[in-house]
């Protein structure tokens, strides 16, 4: 019998076979939001990478295939003002990236984003 596979297993497992063409942009993404907070996790949700500390925070959707496509669901990222998050959702916000360059230039924005996230779930 296989032993089971733990979550950060099944993500590296997904991550392989992902046929994406952002793949390398997406697993940019992946290290910028792990590499946020220690205490974020990885795992596959909604068939793609998904974060959360105590509760579910933002996961990948992969079907746009022309940009990296996050979506922040905790209900506290409306409280987020960045020019970065798209979307007047009452629950949720959107951000993308085109690029490695995009990206790189969205990245002190991104993490500030998730330490912002983590700081919400540790005041409830």
């Amino acid at each position: 019998m296989k032993p089971k596979l733990s979550d950060a297993e099944k993500t590296e497992a997904y991550m392989l076979a992902l046929e994406h063409p952002l793949k390398d942009e997406i697993n940019t993404v992946r290290n910028l939001i792990k590499n946020a907070s220690p205490k974020i996790a990885e795992r596959i949700k909604w068939n793609a990478p998904s974060y959360y500390y105590k509760e579910d925070l933002v996961t990948f959707n992969h079907r746009n295939r022309s940009r990296v496509h996050l979506v922040f669901h905790h209900i506290a990222i409306v409280k987020d003002k960045s020019p970065l998050l798209e979307g007047d959702y009452k629950d949720r916000r959107m951000m993308y990236f085109n690029s490695i360059d995009d990206i790189r230039a969205k990245e002190k924005e991104l993490n500030r984003i998730i330490k912002g996230l983590v700081k919400e779930m540790d005041a409830l």
